[in-house]
């Protein structure tokens, strides 16, 4: 299982989550209670093992902007918490060149006004991304009231899963066809180690990406909450492999 710590801002967090056996750090240029700046970032990241993928995440910042902070806060990869668009992803990968991995967060909206048009939007760019041959990663994370990202709320994981298995199938086939290397799959929303077992059962996930799940207060990481993350994270994946 690759464990991704997100929301890190400070250098004891984030060697103590290596330490526990995370596999990504992820650090937050989007407005938030966790925000940090390229050269904060920077400062961190350069003490890190080369092994450490570092994910920035990035809401509405535009292409020009993100090399920028990649390359002055050290990062291997981006994630993009915005709808998942053709003509940005296309952006970046030739803004960015093939070094750096590129991770689309697909939201699955819990309290929707419309949940069949939520389903729908869901179930369309879910399939669209898992196709997308420039993703690195597809996350799947919660969606609420238009706001992703460090929500702490989970979503329906088994009804998600069904789309999702679904999805993949049909990428498969494609993938064949193609020649097409297949993002993988990865999960966030509302983790814990208390739930961890039951969304691994029903995503099956290459990855689990967890923020408020592991924290004492927002930005500050809580020892014994890693700990016990990593632990239930391992553990999962043990009985509940990824889906290919």
């Amino acid at each position: 299982m690759f464990i991704k710590i997100c929301g890190t801002t400070n250098l004891v967090d984030a060697e103590l989550a290596i330490e526990l056996g995370a596999d990504a750090l992820g650090f937050i240029f989007a407005p938030s209670k966790r925000h940090m700046t390229a050269e904060q970032v920077g400062e961190i990241t350069r003490h890190l093992p080369g092994s450490i993928e570092r994910v920035g995440v990035f809401t509405d910042s535009d292409a020009n902007t993100i090399e920028t902070t990649v390359q002055k806060a050290g990062l291997t990869a981006v994630q993009m918490h915005w709808t998942y668009a053709p003509d940005r992803i296309m952006a970046l990968r030739e803004r960015l060149g093939p070094g750096i991995r590129l991770w689309q967060v697909v939201g699955f909206e819990v309290d929707p006004v419309d949940e069949e048009a939520a389903m729908r939007r869901f179930t369309g760019l879910l399939r669209a991304a898992v196709l997308d041959a420039r993703l690195a990663v597809v996350l799947l994370d919660t969606v609420k009231g238009g706001a992703s990202g460090g929500l702490g709320q989970p979503f329906s994981w088994w009804r998600a899963g069904s789309i999702l298995k679904s999805a993949r199938l049909a990428a498969q086939h494609a993938a064949q066809t193609r020649g097409l290397s297949l993002p993988l799959i990865a999960l966030a929303g509302g983790l814990d180690a208390n739930n961890l077992r039951e969304a691994v059962a029903a995503i099956r996930p290459w990855a689990v990406d967890v923020v408020s799940g592991v924290e004492a207060r927002p930005g500050v990481k809580s020892p014994d909450r890693l700990r016990a993350f990593i632990a239930a994270a391992q553990a999962a994946a043990e009985v509940f492999p990824p889906l290919p």
